[in-house]
């Protein structure tokens, strides 16, 4: 079977049939190739609905929590998105495809730069990298950035950092998945001016977030 048909059986299957209805979103997980992010020996499971193993010890989610917290971002056209762990560059393609521009931070350089040339290779020019802690956001990188109206994390957290609310504009929105190393909620911030709204969602299992404000290497 080729994979455009993988694709839209996936779409149908894993994420329309659980509650994944924002149309643009589901426009994005149809035209962008999740066989193009993953590695070789394992393109032939790029649609089944599961993890899978990338280079580093990481992995590169499912596409259905993947859906799930895209969603709770309620992204708009115009919206600047802040992404911690690039990992294979397939939610950051994902994002691009919703957004105006996409600030991306990835740990391992080895992961960056695989990303970049996949996501470079498809045409992305909305998308700016960085290699370092993303529990830090994108402070002092280049270009210089300050606010994002939305921030995803794909990695799992004892808590928020408070690096990423100060990065996040008002109203603006957070998804994080929060948790110990092994088991997390999707918890998702809505920053008001004088008290954070923080709703505590899905159950779900990341790789631990490493940095200064995230799990210790």
């Amino acid at each position: 079977m080729r994979f455009e048909d993988q694709r839209k059986i996936m779409i149908e299957k894993n994420l329309i049939s659980r509650g994944i209805n924002d149309k643009a979103l589901l426009k994005a997980f149809d035209k962008v190739p999740r066989e193009n992010f993953v590695p070789d020996e394992w393109r032939q499971y790029a649609y089944q609905d599961h993890p899978l193993q990338i280079a580093c010890k990481q992995t590169i989610s499912q596409p259905f929590i993947i859906a799930y917290m895209m969603q709770l971002l309620e992204i708009k056209s115009d919206d600047i998105v802040l992404e911690i762990g690039t990992g294979s560059g397939y939610q950051t393609a994902l994002l691009a495809e919703l957004s105006k521009e996409v600030y991306t931070v990835e740990r391992f350089s080895e992961l960056s730069m695989s990303a970049r040339k996949v996501l470079r290779s498809l045409n992305y020019t909305n998308i700016f990298y960085r290699i370092g802690d993303g529990t830090k956001g994108w402070d002092k990188a280049i270009p210089v950035q300050t606010e994002f109206d939305k921030i995803v994390v794909c990695a799992g957290s004892p808590d928020i950092p408070v690096s990423l609310i100060n990065q996040l504009r008002l109203e603006g929105r957070l998804v994080i998945p929060v948790g110990n190393t092994t088991e997390q909620k999707v918890i998702l911030l809505i920053k008001h001016e004088h008290e954070n709204e923080i709703i505590e969602l899905a159950p779900c299992t990341f790789v631990p977030l490493i940095g200064q404000e995230g799990w210790s290497a």
